[in-house]
């Protein structure tokens, strides 16, 4: 069968299973849409955690931006690992025995404070629609090629999709769900990888093989570094990112990841303290199954990459070539007229998205009305390197359809945890906490599902119309986590004397910094800036260390020099550090 017809066949059939777990675990509370009774196995919580977690950032972007990055992606490992470890020991239990369903109801409550909670809630969606685009952009991406569509209608076909498990199930619904997308997702992941792997190296295991050697002897690595030197290139075992700028990326993808309320919810579905331990553990075991695999997809995707276009006269180039350049993610400037695709430093084209003429060239190629015009040149763009990687392997044709129904799973399990939270803000903590308290537990579930219809439509919009890369969106989204949520919740579990006033003011100041710095050299807005102009030399990917270092002093600041909480506040924040007595999560 072709790609076309077994991609058709493992959507549809991952799909209809997504649909009938969201019709099975429809929610009949506000408990069940929130936290899905409450009564979710560790075990089940924990893949549920881990394909909320491993979202297209992590399936499509991750491998695809340390493919072409090289030493420099490992931030993204080294981030989002050690951020989950930060969540796991020092959040989610605590928060877990707090009971609360939310970050904002948390914030609101620990700070005896509805304007601190309203700013929380402004926060949680401005850090989830900033994550959700980047999850509608890899949907987008993977329905363009394998189901041969517009991205743009990609991004609405992925909308409807979402829209109905999260709808109709609530988190009950997209728990279960994402327990058989974390299944469709790493499968589809490790195939290719163990296929590739033996071709490459003959080691079946993925993270031996990179390390191995290849047919004539040499390491892989070394050969990697030798292709890329010899195009021009800084070695790939090499960084280009200066130590300051690795730790502030870094750490901002840490701290972020502890703040992020999609994750934090899901330690909310378990019964007990205990229970919210065990599901971090096992979501990060699974998590590493991934994230340990992913450097190694990234070092064949690359080497394969460069070995077949390079110095290869377009005419002759295989078909997902071609198939790719008609989405618009790869492009090739033909400047001397000798047919022949050269990937070298320095391309005007790369690094940038290729704008496109009408017309077809010479040998039936796309032309590029923003190419340099002395020199050939080729684009690709880095969300298609673990799509395309099969392709470029020349792998059976049901493995690279595999593929594309795992970056649907990751994408869309991702999207409806954070619309689920966005809705949730909006349902519980605007309107049920503060506009109308006396709401009925039928009225504030049509408000929810209400909320998740507008959430979709925004984070669609987003998905046609992203700043950037997937995982590249999606660290803006850690670096706003950071800036705002992590101080807040840290300082709200382990300082008795943090209060209202120190939590409005830092978060206030730490996410209105962090949004005018992305909005400064990421947007171009307010006169742009180029990495000359960066503060402290921080990019704005790390630029959230530096908001969440200046929220916390100021937190600390101003709780010391106004009054202290109140003495019941202080009592429950010395309670929520005993790890017994913790009850069910409190039904709203």
């Amino acid at each position: 069968m072709s790609v076309q017809v077994w991609t058709w066949l493992l959507v549809g059939v991952t799909f209809a299973l997504y649909f009938g777990i969201a019709i099975w675990a429809r929610a009949g509370s506000t408990k069940d849409f929130y936290v899905a009774g409450g009564g979710v196995s560790p075990l089940a919580n924990g893949m549920a955690t881990a394909a909320d977690w491993m979202s297209a950032a992590s399936f499509i972007s991750m491998a695809g931006i340390i493919s072409f990055t090289g030493y420099d992606g490992s931030v993204y490992l080294m981030g989002w690992t050690g951020g989950y470890v930060l969540l796991a020991l020092l959040l989610a239990p605590y928060l877990r025995k707090f009971g609360k369903f939310t970050v904002p109801d948390f914030i609101g409550d620990r700070y005896y404070s509805n304007v601190a909670r309203t700013v929380a809630v402004i926060c949680a969606l401005i850090v989830s629609f900033t994550y959700v685009a980047g999850q509608m952009r890899g949907v987008g991406v993977v329905f363009s090629q394998f189901l041969q569509v517009d991205i743009t209608l990609g991004v609405v076909i992925g909308m409807a999709v979402v829209l109905v498990f999260a709808f109709l199930g609530g988190m009950k619904g997209i728990t279960y769900t994402q327990v058989a997308q974390y299944c469709v997702l790493i499968f589809a992941f490790m195939v290719p990888a163990f296929f590739i792997s033996i071709q490459m190296t003959g080691n079946i295991i993925p993270q031996i093989g990179m390390g191995g050697t290849v047919e004539d002897g040499t390491f892989l690595l070394d050969k990697l570094d030798a292709l890329h030197t010899e195009l021009g290139f800084k070695e790939y075992t090499d960084g280009t990112k200066s130590t300051w700028d690795v730790f502030a990326i870094t750490l901002a993808l840490m701290v972020g990841t502890a703040g992020l309320p999609h994750v934090i919810v899901r330690f909310f579905t378990v019964p007990k303290v205990k229970d919210a331990r065990k599901s971090a553990g096992y979501a990060l075991l699974l998590i590493a199954i991934l994230y340990t695999t992913a450097p190694a997809i990234a070092v064949f995707a690359r080497t394969n990459l460069i070995e077949t276009v390079r110095d290869t006269e377009y005419a002759e180039v295989p078909a997902w070539f071609k198939n790719w350049e008609d989405t618009g993610l790869i492009a090739w400037s033909d400047k001397n007229g000798d047919g022949k695709i050269q990937y070298v430093a320095g391309g005007a084209i790369e690094g940038k998205k290729p704008v496109y003429s009408d017309a077809r060239g010479e040998y039936g190629q796309r032309l590029i009305t923003n190419a340099n015009a002395n020199a050939n040149e080729l684009y690709v763009d880095r969300d298609i390197m673990v799509l395309a990687n099969p392709e470029i392997a020349k792998l059976p044709n049901w493995v690279i359809a595999l593929v594309a129904a795992g970056g649907l799973a990751a994408a869309l399990s991702t999207a409806a945890g954070l619309l689920l939270v966005i809705s949730t803000s909006i349902s519980h903590d605007l309107i049920k906490k503060q506009i109308k308290p006396d709401i009925s537990d039928k009225g504030e579930l049509m408000w929810a599902r209400i909320a998740i219809v507008g959430a979709v439509l925004i984070a669609g919009y987003f998905g046609i119309n992203p700043p950037g890369f997937v995982a590249a969106v999606v660290a803006l989204a850690f670096g706003l986590a950071a800036a705002s949520f992590f101080p807040a919740i840290i300082l709200g579990i382990f300082d008795k004397r943090m209060n209202k006033e120190g939590a409005i003011a830092g978060m206030v100041v730490g996410i209105t910094l962090m949004l005018f710095y992305m909005m400064k050299f990421k947007l171009d807005f307010f006169g742009g800036g180029t990495q000359e102009d960066w503060w402290f030399g921080t990019s704005p990917e790390g630029f959230g260390t530096i908001a969440m270092l200046v929220n916390v002093v100021i937190s600390v600041v101003v709780s010391r020099a106004t009054a202290a909480p109140p003495q019941h506040v202080q009592e429950i924040v010395e309670n929520i550090r005993i790890p017994s007595g913790a009850g069910e999560a409190q039904s709203h």
